[in-house]
């Protein structure tokens, strides 16, 4: 072997080995700053600032824990001068929205909130809207829908045909039901509608309390209407036609806030840019390149996995399919 070959093995050696240590020292400081991000303080760095917090309350609304401690944070940070929640969804479980409207309404004894209604904010999503002081909405967004339900499949007729029967013990005739795998008997439906209308009593009050109105003067809104803003403003279940600039407003002219302070988002740990299962995803397409990265976002999202089903019952208008 001549020597200028030997120099050109040894150069391409030495590259490798250049290429591997600086994929390993980029991922180390990556997982460093990701690790000093998550431990630090919300309220050091940008947020330390004074501002108004956005927080957005998308997709379907269940009793999601990373988002109600964010609420709580949002509440606690006296940088956060002022609340804009940003709501997007067509509603999820009645306990979700109920989680949900609680924390705004102990975050609005200290801060002033403000809804901001994007394309749909209907069932538990208007129960959102409910926990804000003032509600700006889209002329064309989707709301109302004030309404609980129960929902289960009976698939007897089926598991018949299939030669398939379900047996059973149980300490009472209510036990467990209705259930799926026999017709519903009318015990069990008096109980699953007294479970409803109890609910709906509830969902409505909160209407009337923080609406000002009754539902039996808003034709159709004690059965599950839909509006849209326009028609959502006639029938004061919202305050204002608008988006983001008309709820920053509102929070300047009504409750006093700065003109200048910024809107700064707040996200929960899990989707915040700069935690961890971003960080792995940066290092992963530093060493394996941009399949490596997309495997590691796909596995950084597997929480959306937790709500292809929905238990208990819902406030709920027409969810999208993912």
């Amino acid at each position: 072997m001549s020597l200028e070959t030997e120099i050109i093995l040894d150069r391409r050696q030495l590259r490798r080995r250049l290429s591997l240590w600086r994929g390993l020292a980029i991922t180390a400081l990556v997982l460093a700053v990701g690790g000093y991000l998550l431990s630090a303080d919300e309220t050091s760095g940008v947020l330390a600032q004074k501002h108004i917090a956005r927080v957005n309350i998308t997709g379907t609304i269940t009793e999601d824990r990373p988002q109600l401690e964010l609420l709580r944070k949002v509440r606690d940070a006296e940088n956060v001068k002022g609340v804009i929640v940003f709501v997007n969804s067509p509603g999820g479980t009645t306990t979700g929205g109920e989680a949900i409207y609680e924390e705004l309404r102990l975050t609005a004894a200290k801060k002033p909130v403000v809804g901001q209604f994007g394309t749909v904010a209907a069932s538990a999503g208007y129960i959102v809207g409910l926990g804000t002081d003032h509600i700006v909405s889209r002329g064309n967004t989707i709301t109302g829908s004030v309404g609980v339900l129960m929902q289960w499949p009976e698939v007897s007729e089926m598991l018949g045909k299939i030669g398939v029967k379900m047996n059973e013990v149980k300490s009472g005739s209510l036990k467990a039901s209705p259930s799926p795998f026999a017709p519903a008997d009318a015990p069990s439906l008096a109980v699953a509608k007294d479970m409803i209308d109890e609910s709906f009593r509830w969902f409505s009050s909160l209407v009337e309390t923080r609406r000002g109105i009754k539902l039996a003067d808003v034709p159709g809104l004690d059965q599950g209407r839909i509006f849209s803003g326009r028609d959502a403003l006639k029938h004061k279940l919202v305050d204002e036609i608008g988006g983001e600039a008309e709820a920053k407003r509102w929070l300047q002219e009504k409750r006093g806030l700065d003109k200048d302070l910024k809107i700064i988002d707040w996200k929960p740990a899990a989707d915040s840019p700069w935690g961890l299962a971003s960080a792995l995803s940066a290092a992963a397409g530093n060493l394996f390149g941009a399949q490596g990265r997309e495997v590691a976002e796909i596995l950084s999202r597997t929480r959306a996995f937790a709500t292809l089903g929905l238990d208990g019952m819902l406030s709920v208008w027409q969810p999208p399919e993912n």
